[in-house]
C-alpha cells in the first residue's frame, strides 16, 4: 500500500508498511529531536519526500474553495494532498479539513487516532443579518463577521 504520511504521523509510534512518501514541507515542520528521529527511521525504512505535481496542487485548491475548506488548510496540507493524488496514495493524517478535501476528490484517508472525517460543504453566513456567502470576511451588507458554518 502507498501511503502519504502528515506531520502528526512524526509525533507519535505509529506503525507503517509499505510504500510510504511525504512531503519537504512536511519535514520542515519537524522541529525536537523525537520527530526528527522517527522520520530518520522512516527513511531507513524507504520513506521518499517527493514534491507533487502542480496540476495535482491546483486540483486541490480547487476542492478545497468547494468543500469551504480553502481558509482552513495549510501549504503542507495541500502538498501531501495534491502528493496523494499523484501517487493514488492513501493519506494518513488526522485533521479533519485535509480528510474532507480527499474525499472530495476521492482520495483515500486513514486517520491516526481520531474518527474519521465526514464529508461536508461548508456554507459561510453573516452573523449579523444571517445572509450566505461564498467565503468568510465582512458582510458587505451589515459589517459583520461571516462564518462557516454547518447549515
Amino acid at each position: 500500500m502507498k501511503s502519504v504520511l502528515d506531520t502528526s504521523v512524526f509525533f507519535i509510534e505509529y506503525p507503517l508498511s509499505g510504500e510510504m512518501f511525504t512531503s519537504p514541507s512536511v519535514i520542515e515542520e519537524l522541529v525536537d529531536l523525537r520527530s526528527k528521529c522517527r522520520y530518520e527511521a522512516l527513511v531507513a525504512q524507504g520513506l521518499q519526500v517527493r514534491l507533487p505535481s502542480p496540476a495535482s496542487t491546483a486540483a486541490i485548491l480547487a476542492a478545497a474553495q468547494k468543500t469551504g475548506d480553502a481558509d482552513r488548510i495549510s501549504g503542507t496540507d495541500i502538498e501531501i494532498l495534491a502528493l496523494a493524488r499523484d501517487l493514488g496514495a492513501t493519506v494518513i493524517s488526522d485533521d479533519f479539513a485535509v480528510q474532507n478535501i480527499a474525499h472530495e476528490l476521492g482520495v483515500a484517508t486513514h486517520p491516526i487516532r481520531q474518527r474519521g472525517a465526514k464529508k461536508r460543504v461548508w456554507k459561510f453566513r453573516c452573523t449579523g443579518c444571517k445572509k450566505f456567502y461564498r467565503a468568510s470576511g465582512e458582510c458587505p451588507v451589515c459589517g459583520s463577521p461571516i462564518k462557516r458554518t454547518i447549515n
